[in-house]
This record gives structure tokens, sequence and C-alpha cells, in this order.
């Protein structure tokens, strides 16, 4: 398993290639713009992208989804029932498809790697993190040192919180990939970060 980082878009939106270097496959988490750029990326390092994965429905990470959707036609995007019922807002832009729903407890398959579904609500109703072997893409509920905000259309102090709670509660130590700034580590984050902190009291 390889995971390639990539900010793109005007606000460095962290987007992610989600590599299975035995199957020559990927997934791309979050393609928030610059579709051509996560295409030569995709292409440099050999794989053949299989689906999109959404952590949520904000056009800072979706705007990339239809220049993929052009080069690459048919391909799945996935994306949290909740935050497909809000599509059509500027906030929740169309994607110019109809994503398939994955929900808590899913499984989705990236070559022959297994990416676990958490439903994360908070930033957005359908707010998702993704599991895979060791790393946690965490969209926009866990960043270093902080959490998304929830003053946004849908969002709820009171479920970002709860979020971080069972974020804090998994077994063990994750990669902490977000979806803006800096990476980090899940258990730097129960020692350093203020929100999840509280959350978890």
């Amino acid at each position: 398993m390889k995971i390639r980082v990539l900010q793109v878009g005007p606000i460095g939106t962290n987007c992610y290639l989600l590599e299975d270097e035995d199957t020559h496959t990927a997934a791309v988490v979050d393609p928030g713009d610059e579709a051509d750029r996560i295409l030569a990326q995709a292409k440099e390092d050999g794989v053949e992208i299989q689906s999109i994965l959404l952590t949520h429905a904000h056009y800072d990470h979706t705007t990339g989804v239809a220049g993929l959707l052009k080069a690459l036609p048919g391909i799945p995007v996935y994306l949290h029932p909740a935050d497909i019922a809000r599509l059509g807002s500027q906030v929740f832009p169309p994607l110019g498809t109809d994503p398939k729903p994955y929900d808590d407890g899913d499984l989705v398959k990236v070559g022959g790697i297994d990416v676990q579904v958490l439903h994360t609500p908070g930033h957005t109703p359908g707010g998702v993190c993704l599991m895979a072997g060791d790393a946690l893409f965490t969209g926009d509920t866990l960043f270093q040192g902080s959490m998304g905000r929830t003053d946004l259309p849908g969002g709820s102090y009171g479920e970002i919180m709860a979020s971080l709670a069972r974020l804090a509660k998994l077994p063990g130590d994750f990669h902490v990939l977000p979806g803006h700034m800096d990476l980090s580590t899940l258990e730097a984050e129960r020692k350093s970060n203020y929100y999840m902190q509280q959350a978890a009291l």
C-alpha cells in the first residue's frame, strides 16, 4: 500500500491517491480540484484509478470529480447518504453523477486493500473517516491539533465531538491523513489535541 499526497485547489485541500502496488490500482480520496494533476500523478505512479472516495461533499473536496469522470467515465464515486441528500446547493454542489452510497461499517476494495468506512458526522451530516491498514483518512473531522468547523449548514458541534470521541477510542495508532494542513498520528492527537481530549472526557 502506498499513499500519495497532493495539495489541490485554492485552499490547499489534501487529496490522496491510495495505491495498491500489487494490482497497480488506486482510489482518489477527496479530489478537491486539479483533476489533470491527479491523473498525471496516477500515470507517473503507474496505477489505474478505479474509484473516488469522498469523506464529505463540500466543494473544496469534490471540485475535481467532474474532471476525473470525464477522463475515466463510469468509475464509482462513493459518498455517505446524508451528504448525498444535500447535493445541489452552493456548499454541497452537484457532482455530475449519482454517487454510490457507503455507510458506517461498509468495506470498499481498492485492489487488495480493504477500506473501512466510519461515519463521523459533525462537520457535515454525512462526514466519514476511512481506515486502510494503518492509515486513517479523517477528512474535515480531525486535523492536526484541531477539528473541522461546525458552523456551516448541517454542521453540529455535539456530533463532531462524539465523532472525535469515537476516533480517540480506536485501538492502536494510525497515521492521520486529514483534509487540510499537516499529517499527524492518532496517538499524537490523543496526547495534544484539545478538542479530542475534551471529546474523550
